[in-house]
């Protein structure tokens, strides 16, 4: 499956912050997605440098597991964040698979597929077709949250010592550098085994039947809501989607990008009944405020929205595929839960509301 590059950058133009408000650009300028990006990882990243690496384990599509704290003193640790439907990660997967080919010995790397938009068939596909051979592990957000996944590609790299040294987006003479020094040896009194525990999600994830307790959300507008319903006597529709789903996917993935395009027209009309209230969550994957601001504009949006930066809310639900809506009933129990190709929106509202 091929993507065509120039229609990508040109959708990203509208959805992925190439025009920011107050900015005063001209036509002559151009719309850099590579300096962006890299940029958002950096600065998402910024944190994180010198800190020890997250201490889980990762299953692969083989169903091999990665424990990386037993890497810590042993080897370093490449991981790049991707997914099938990002045009740079199709640019760099093959000198990913030339480094993985070199160094595969020296170094751990790992290929983490942000299974956000994503699904594991579409992952093996690539695999096969891009005849990939280093380990491909689909992420469920919890190396996302460690990791402070802002983009993709996004590069981590984490030293023998078991700390992280790099976070970029680029394939560049940066990131040559920052890998050639992983190379490098080391002296071994310097090793650690000691990383950052992190928790498994899936088992705190709400679901179909779960009650909603002490979440409360601020909107851009400055109004909180609390999604536990203990303030409101009517049910609750969360919509959570991003900016670029229906421009950025509409080559790659068009049967999602016409679904973010339907749930959010139907929602706009459902909007208008007072039975039910709405709120929208964005994920912060290549989205900052001011793309957010834009896509507001364009859309016409009519319901309240927050940028859910560190994913933090896509977590709590469980949300890996766009769009998809959470109904919470008015007691604050989630009543039913659709993704993206569930077309009834409508009529699941119905049955919330009686």
């Amino acid at each position: 499956m091929k993507l065509s590059v120039a229609i990508l950058l040109a959708l990203l133009v509208g959805y992925m912050g190439s025009v920011q408000a107050g900015d005063q650009q001209t036509t002559d300028q151009v719309y850099d997605q590579d300096a962006d990006g890299e940029q958002r990882a950096k600065t998402a990243g910024e944190s994180l440098i010198g800190q020890p690496g997250p201490e889980l384990s990762v299953t692969t599509l083989d169903g091999d597991i990665i424990d990386l704290s037993t890497l810590y003193g042993v080897k370093p640790v490449y991981i790049k964040f991707w997914a099938t439907w990002c045009v740079p990660c199709r640019q760099q997967m093959p000198g990913f698979q030339a480094f993985q080919e070199a160094h595969g010995d020296d170094i751990q790397v790992i290929a983490v597929n942000t299974g956000y938009a994503d699904t594991e068939a579409s992952a093996r596909e690539y695999r096969e077709e891009m005849g990939l051979t280093m380990p491909i592990t689909i992420d469920d957000g919890t190396l996302a949250e460690a990791l402070n996944l802002r983009v993709t590609p996004q590069h981590v790299l984490i030293d023998r010592s078991g700390h992280i040294t790099h976070i970029g987006h680029r394939d560049d003479k940066v990131l040559e550098e920052a890998l050639q020094a992983l190379l490098e040896p080391t002296d071994p009194s310097s090793a650690t085994t000691e990383g950052v525990a992190v928790g498994d999600i899936d088992t705190s994830a709400l679901t179909v039947g779960d009650t909603v307790t002490n979440l409360n959300i601020t909107t851009r507008d400055g109004d909180t809501i609390d999604l536990s319903q203990a303030t409101s006597d009517k049910p609750l529709g969360v919509v959570f989607f991003a900016t670029w789903c229906e421009s950025y996917l509409a080559e790659s993935q068009p049967d999602t990008a016409t679904a973010c395009q339907r749930v959010r027209e139907t929602v706009n009309q459902l909007s208008e009944d007072d039975n039910v209230q709405w709120v929208g969550i964005i994920s912060g994957l290549w989205t900052k405020e001011s793309d957010v601001e834009s896509y507001l504009e364009s859309t016409e949006t009519a319901i309240p929205v927050l940028l859910d930066a560190d994913g933090e809310i896509h977590r709590s639900f469980g949300i890996q595929q766009i769009p998809t809506v959470v109904l919470i009933d008015a007691d604050g129990k989630i009543a039913e839960k659709l993704g993206p190709q569930d077309t009834a929106l409508a009529e699941a509202v119905e049955r919330v509301s009686q």
